[in-house]
């Protein structure tokens, strides 16, 4: 344990409690930087930032932070627009001409940067799971399969990986040199921030660099095992640092004084975006902005396999704060509001009122199919609060702000998300809602209580089916028997393999489960929508949280 703090004013002590139960010897921990109109008041590490040679987290470890890095890569497009070398409104095929165009109106790289671009993110993963990809070959153009947009640019937000790293690609192709020389010529030693790089892949290692621990699941075992995200991540994820660069980042990023940009360009950087609906989105460029109990914040997290990551600011009290976990079971995001609380204090107002879960009984456990979008949601009791389980993600707390039941953008990095309170209230679960998604007004039938068995379907959906945007194919099975009987969907991809189990939820509605423990309880599930004509299964779609309409064409089979 490492510990730098004034005399511990009421607020620091709270901060000590908080990180308290994870002070061990034994286990991965995390590191917190705080300061205050830019004097540093508090750095702390506590727990393991190598479990196999004992060795402390400290202020000085070096961690990766994941998606909290992408402002820096909106920083890098904005430098190249000084530069007269591109418009963030260009469209992308502009300057990555071997993409296939997908759209004729986007996505811009502005699109990109607000993840209202519509590019599918981390298709790769569908059919071969945590696979470990090769190092690509940044300087031959890029080879991307997809078909097809999550939706029309500039109409919704999904959060894409994928967008950034055809950023960084733009950055590279327009400067002439590698991301990772780029950014620590144009930005990290301008800053000062010495201790900060991007490094690409997982599998790269660095002087003072903490490992990375991921929990596995009780289905695969438990404990912990390294954290290696199976692509690269230049772009989206990449960067490496310490709380003291971090904190003197978001000093400059907060001051009027900038070394790095000019006004203009970071008065974009925090510029809100609105969707086509007239929905005003709280995701800037790479950045959050949005209220926090009557202050504003400007914030960004991150999480890869084995590392998190937040970083928020409050400017109006020129309140900075860095948190980097290494595999501690603690939420990062969590944390740093808390830290808020306990620093601000009397200064904040009054927290929003959660949704609670008594008052609507009747929906728990409940599910609802969007017909338009393939999705399907549920709800939970989370702590007695009323809860939004986006079917392959984890249940998230809904507010209740006004009339209205929100799960916001910056609790989901989707659209933001609404029910009309009235319509949630009844002694029985109604048989439809009517579902604000971005402003989209998505009609959502509830699912049946009593789903098809498994044995009723599995004879029409058995077979091969072509799945373009993954060029492979995917074979439906049937295995076991009677109750025991199971169907599995079965991927090979370039570079590793997948298999889901498909459990019915209605008659055209099936949960795609990852047979791989961790994967699944990564998000990786899925739901399978089936197409039909004349009655016969002509093809499914599969949709996830950050993926809509992947396709797989049934192939004919000769009689």
């Amino acid at each position: 344990m490492t510990s730098t703090a004034p005399s511990s004013p009421t607020g620091l002590t709270a901060v000590d409690a908080l990180l308290q139960p994870f002070n061990r010897s034994d286990a991965p921990g995390l590191i917190v930087g705080i300061a205050r109109a830019g004097k540093t008041l508090y750095r702390r590490g506590v727990g393991l930032a190598s479990i196999e040679q004992g060795v402390a987290m400290s202020p000085h470890t070096r961690v990766r932070i994941a998606s909290t890095s992408k402002q820096f890569t909106c920083l890098g497009v904005l430098l190249l627009a000084e530069d007269g070398l591109l418009d963030i409104d260009d469209l992308v095929y502009r300057h990555l001409p071997e993409l296939p165009v997908l759209h004729p109106a986007g996505p811009t790289l502005r699109q990109l940067m607000h993840h209202t671009g519509g590019w599918r993110t981390d298709l790769a993963a569908v059919a071969q799971g945590l696979a470990i990809l090769p190092k690509a070959d940044w300087s031959r153009p890029l080879h991307d399969p997809n078909r097809e947009l999550n939706f029309e640019p500039g109409t919704r937000m999904i959060y894409s990986n994928t967008g950034y790293q055809l950023l960084a690609r733009v950055i590279e192709r327009l400067s002439g040199q590698r991301f990772e020389d780029f950014m620590r010529e144009r930005i990290f030693t301008p800053l000062g921030m010495h201790d900060t790089e991007s490094l690409t892949s997982d599998l790269e290692i660095r002087t003072g660099m903490a490992m990375q621990y991921q929990a596995q699941p009780a289905a695969a075992g438990g404990g912990l095992q390294r954290g290696i995200y199976p692509g690269e991540l230049r772009g989206s994820g990449s960067l490496i640092s310490t709380v003291d660069d971090m904190l003197s980042w978001l000093a400059h990023l907060r001051g009027p004084v900038k070394t790095v940009g000019s006004a203009a360009s970071w008065a974009q950087m925090i510029e809100l975006p609105q969707l086509s609906t007239g929905m005003r989105l709280p995701y800037a460029l790479g950045l959050m902005r949005h209220d926090y109990r009557g202050v504003e914040v400007i914030h960004h997290a991150g999480a890869v396999l084995g590392a998190t990551s937040q970083m928020i600011t409050v400017p109006s009290h020129e309140l900075d704060i860095m948190i980097m976990v290494n595999g501690a079971p603690i939420s990062p995001v969590a944390l740093g509001f808390q830290i808020i609380d306990a620093l601000l204090g009397e200064a904040l107002g009054a927290a929003p009122d959660p949704v609670p879960a008594a008052a609507h009984a009747a929906l728990l456990g409940q599910r609802y199919h969007a017909a338009a979008t393939g999705a399907v949601f549920g709800f939970e009791d989370a702590g007695g609060k009323l809860a939004l389980n986006w079917l392959g993600s984890r249940a998230m707390p809904l507010r209740q702000v006004g009339s209205e039941a929100l799960l916001p953008c910056e609790d989901s990095a989707l659209n933001p998300l609404a029910f009309a309170l009235e319509e949630l209230t009844g002694q029985t679960a109604p048989d439809a809602l009517t579902l604000s998604d971005g402003g989209h007004l998505l009609r959502c039938k509830r699912l049946p209580d009593v789903a098809p068995t498994s044995a009723a379907l599995a004879p029409a959906l058995a077979g091969r089916y072509r799945v373009p945007d993954l060029q492979t194919d995917a074979h439906i099975e049937i295995e076991g028997e009677g109750e025991a009987l199971q169907i599995i969907v079965r991927l090979q991809g370039a570079y590793g393999r997948s298999a889901y189990r498909l459990l019915p939820l209605s008659a055209d509605v099936l949960l795609a489960m990852p047979a791989d423990a961790l994967f699944a309880g990564m998000g990786g599930a899925g739901i399978i929508n089936i197409d039909r004509e004349a009655g016969r299964v002509s093809g499914l779609r599969l949709d996830a949280p950050r993926l809509r309409r992947l396709r797989f064409i049934r192939e004919e089979t000769s009689a």
